[in-house]
């Protein structure tokens, strides 16, 4: 069987092509002009995909966080409003002169047999917030910085949009999220803390209500609790208003971070626009006359392209 021959396949440059650009280096550069901008414009045309891809996950990313921030604005608003209830009864039973003071004399006498629980696990404690109003403390950690107590004014006092922008500008995503952890344990330990002195608290009030303690120790009783439980949530309401702020902050990073790759991304389309008006003009030089003017035309978009591209990436 004949065996076929070998076919070597070469792109080659027309002559008439050739006799319209010069043998010089310059002229080189103008013949490799369109597979330049064909590169440069796919590769601005990924980064704005890219960044715009970005932009929507900042976005995505800010609104989960404006759901979490919610969460913590209801729980804040709901615990101020119970320690508002919880005061105005208070109030009522002071008024009308039915809420003596609570002693550990006439609670020990009022609980019986169950007195001895002053004494166990939680009862110093549960004894002083009862007696005292005084709460467990939340873990120490340093305080923000100044730049984030800043912004959180801002946010707490309704600044407009573009000053708090300038306020986040000096904090960095770091200590945003190392604060928010913070608050967050804060809280946490907070509950901890508080959940046996609940127990105890409920528990003693049982005893007193099915025992033979006088109305006037049970009112005293009453309005201790009464008293205590409207420290307790006016102290939660404040942790869950600085998470809640804190959130606050991270929406409005989120937001500003997608405004950002939307802008970057708008300006690597308006160079691939650039680049791609390169090949337009090269290749039109192909067919047309005084080619070098055309290739001159399509270097000088590419290198506006690539300008603008420089630019963006290191100024926006």
């Amino acid at each position: 069987m004949a065996q076929l021959p070998k076919i070597k396949l070469r792109a080659e440059i027309p002559e008439s092509l050739k006799a319209e650009l010069a043998p010089t280096r310059w002229g080189k550069i103008l013949s490799i002009t369109p597979v330049v901008m064909t590169v440069i414009a796919t590769m601005l045309a990924g980064l704005a995909s890219s960044e715009m891809t970005r932009a929507q996950y900042d976005r995505s990313l800010a609104a989960q966080r404006q759901s979490k921030a919610g969460d913590q604005w209801n729980f804040f608003q709901g615990k101020r409003l119970r320690a508002l209830v919880l005061r105005t009864s208070l109030d009522t039973l002071n008024f009308a002169g039915a809420a003596p003071t609570l002693d550990v004399a006439s609670l020990r006498l009022a609980l019986g047999d169950a007195a001895a629980s002053l004494e166990a696990a939680s009862g110093p404690s549960a004894l002083t917030a009862l007696l005292t109003g005084q709460l467990p403390s939340p873990t120490n950690r340093p305080p923000p910085s100044v730049e984030l107590q800043a912004a959180l004014k801002a946010i707490e006092t309704s600044q407009p949009d573009s000053e708090i922008a300038g306020l986040l500008a000096k904090v960095t995503d770091a200590r945003l999220d190392d604060a928010l952890r913070g608050a967050q344990a804060q809280s946490l330990a907070l509950e901890t803390a508080l959940q046996p002195i609940n127990q105890t608290i409920e528990r003693w009030e049982k005893n007193i209500a099915t025992g033979s303690a006088a109305p006037q120790m049970r009112a005293a009783y009453i309005a201790a609790r009464l008293n205590y439980h409207a420290q307790r949530y006016d102290l939660e309401a404040r942790l869950n208003q600085t998470i809640a702020g804190l959130y606050e902050l991270q929406v409005r990073t989120s937001n500003l971070a997608a405004d950002r790759h939307h802008l970057r991304s708008s300006r690597f389309f308006f160079g691939m626009l650039a680049a791609q008006m390169g090949v337009i003009i090269a290749t039109f030089a192909i067919a047309a006359q005084k080619r070098n003017v055309l290739w001159s035309m399509a270097a000088l978009s590419g290198a506006v392209s690539i300008a603008f591209t420089l630019y963006v990436l290191i100024f926006i």
